[in-house]
Formats: C-alpha cells, structure tokens, sequence
C-alpha cells in the first residue's frame, strides 16, 4: 500500500500529472494500476489488534488511497493527513463537533451553505457560542474575538462572495483561533487552503472533485496530526465513514480533475460575460470576471474561479420560465459536475436570496452550445 515513489511528496510535477497519478499505489505485476473497492466490515486480525487494518469502521485500503491522493492535490509535496467521510456535511460536521465545546465561540458565514443554521441549531444545543457575519469585505474580522474557530467559505454558496483567506488567517492565529476553510466550489486545483495558511480544508467530494453528480463524498485535510486523530476518532465515534465503492468511483474521478476544471472555468467565464451583456439579469457574479467586485482578492488567492455562475432574473415566474426553456441544461441542485446545470435557489427557502436568483452550474458541454442555449431560453422566458 505504499504512495507511488517520486509522486507523493514531489511538488514539482503539473497539475495534470498529479491528478492522473494521485494516490497510486506501487506497481505489482499482474495487479490492476488503481485496485478495486475491497468490501470488508473486518479483516484477519491475529493476536494483537495492530494496524493498519482492523476494523471496518476505523480503516479501509480503499480510503486509504483515496485519501492520499486527496493529500497530494491539496498539499503537494508535503505531508499531511486526510479523513475521507460520507458526505460533505459529514466532514464540515466533523470538524465543528470534534473541535468546539461548551463555552467556546466560533464564527460562521452568514451568507455559505444553506445547511449551516442546522449546525447552528445543534452547536448552540451544546452549548457553544456561534458568531456570524458575511463572507464579503472580510467581515468575519468584526466578530472574531475570543473565538475558538472560525469557519470560512470562500467563495460562498450560492453568492459567490470571496474573502481574504491570507488576511483571515492570520487575524485568526494572532487571536488564538483555528481556521477552516470550505473549499468545495474552488477544489484544490483552484485554491489550496492550506498554503493559504489555514488550518483545516473541508470539501464536499459530492460536487466539482468528483464531477458526475452520482456520489456522496467528503473529506478534511489537515497538516497538523493531532488535529487530523481528531478528526479521525470523530469520524471513528459517529460513523461517518464512506463506502468502499463511493471512494473508488471518487479515486477514479480525480484523474479527469484538471481536465474537468479547466474546461468548467473557461465555460462559466464564457457564460459570465455572455450574460453581462443582458438587460434583464441583475446581480452577476462569478469571481474570474474582471468586472466582479471580488476579482482582485480571488486573483490573488485562486488559480481557477470555479465553475457557478449567480445572477438574478426580474422575478420568481421569469426564472422559472427561463430554466424550463433549457434544453442543454438540468433543472437540479448541487453543482461542480459536468452536465450543467441550474436552479432557481429561492425555492429551498434557506438562503437569503431574491426569488428570481439563478445559481448556474457550468458543465464540460462546447462554450458555444451551452451559451447558445443560455441565450434562446433567455429570450423566449423574455417574449412570454
């Protein structure tokens, strides 16, 4: 089960390269290059109960190469540890229960994930103090006194907000606090948390870093290993653990990581500046345009900008009309795989969104057909 040699602690190859090779295990004749799923609630385990495999619920081969090669794309070229969990609000939840008590304070993004008030609800039923404020503008600095954590999502869903990681960061250690960042929509071949200074990334696997919207997955990455055991013996207490073979479909994806990425960016872009040409869209924001207020900050700390699009059509009726009119594009939720597509976000009622809001998901279709497509289911939501 050893990392394939020259790779996992090399920082020095392409992207392309790393996501091909991540992960891999030594070659052995005969044996296929990425071994298949092993499905095993326990193993042969004589005399005293060393590792690395156990028990089912502690250790899997399967997630062990899967978390390796999450750990190269996070950090190349440097050691750290990642827990794979069953979804990405098993690996969010992970983090907040494993790492906050009673007493403690942490500050979450009032404008991220519509799932975070139902975390909200339970910390505070345990007895921590949660904080909120905007992601945009850095505002989380206003309430970071004392905390214990802080939470960041950057860029945030559905908003597309992005803040100063760096900036945050170091606020937060001066004061005395731990810092996670939700790097779901960047993936870390768009932004790597961890070189940006914090102290935990957190990802839901479900969306762009496996792609093909037929998964539950998530992980954490951290450098520090106690708070990797931490994480762990979280994961270990409650459960949370993947399936053998959602973590080799995962594996498996992350090959076609940058080739996915890379086209999802330059179409979402394409689809950004088609759209700002458009009288009846308001609100547009994707952090790779030049003119998005958060283009200067997400230049300095993003390689690639993600694949959502946001903007906000006249009303709920005129949204609705547009995403029916879509033909290249699924009426769905989640986003990051490469079938686009798109939802009017106002109608799970979490996020404080006008009710024409349109979150896009940009998928790996040819630029021209899908804006193409963008376009007509524009005008005819338009002349109805």
């Amino acid at each position: 089960m050893s990392e394939r040699k020259g790779l996992g602690r090399s920082g020095t190859v392409g992207e392309g390269t790393r996501a091909v090779r991540a992960g891999l295990p030594e070659p052995v004749k005969y044996e296929p290059t990425l071994p298949g799923p092993v499905f095993a609630a326990h193993f042969h385990l004589p005399g005293e109960p060393t590792g690395p495999y156990t028990y089912g619920r502690d250790e899997n081969p399967t997630w062990s190469h899967l978390e390796r090669a999450i750990g190269e794309l996070e950090a190349p070229g440097e050691s750290v540890g990642t827990v794979a969990f069953a979804s990405g609000m098993a690996a969010i939840s992970a983090v907040l229960f494993s790492q906050l008590k009673a007493g403690e304070a942490v500050v979450l993004p009032d404008d991220g994930y519509q799932a975070l008030p139902l975390l909200r609800e339970r910390l505070e039923a345990y007895g921590v103090e949660v904080r909120t404020a905007p992601t945009g503008g850095d505002a989380q600095l206003d309430v970071l006194d004392g905390a214990r954590l802080l939470w960041i999502e950057t860029p945030s869903n559905p908003g597309l907000d992005v803040c100063d990681v760096r900036r945050l960061v170091k606020a937060a250690h001066s004061a005395g606090a731990l810092v996670a960042v939700d790097n779901t929509l960047a993936t870390p071949l768009g932004q790597r948390p961890l070189e940006l200074g914090a102290d935990f990334s957190v990802a839901s696997d479900t969306k762009g870093m496996t792609g093909h919207g037929d998964i539950l997955l998530g992980h954490v990455t951290c450098r520090d290993p106690e708070l990797v055991a931490g994480v762990r013996r979280w994961r270990k207490v409650v459960g949370a653990i993947p399936g053998p073979m959602e973590a080799w479909l995962a594996h498996r994806s992350l090959a076609t990581l940058q080739l996915r990425i890379e086209r999802q960016c330059a179409n979402a872009l394409a689809l950004a500046e088609a759209l700002g040409s458009r009288g009846e869209v308001s609100g547009l924001r994707y952090p790779g345009l030049p003119s998005d207020p958060s283009y200067t900050i997400a230049s300095q700390q993003m390689r690639h900008f993600g694949s959502v699009v946001s903007f906000v059509l006249p009303d709920r009726g005129h949204a609705e009309r547009f995403l029916s009119g879509l033909r290249l594009v699924d009426d769905a939720t989640s986003f990051g795989g490469v079938r686009s597509s798109a939802e009017r976000r106002g109608r799970w009622g979490g996020d404080a969104v006008p009710e024409g809001f349109i979150r896009f998901s940009v998928g790996a279709e040819d630029a021209v057909d899908l804006v193409a497509d963008v376009l007509r289911a524009l005008d005819e939501a338009a002349a109805r």
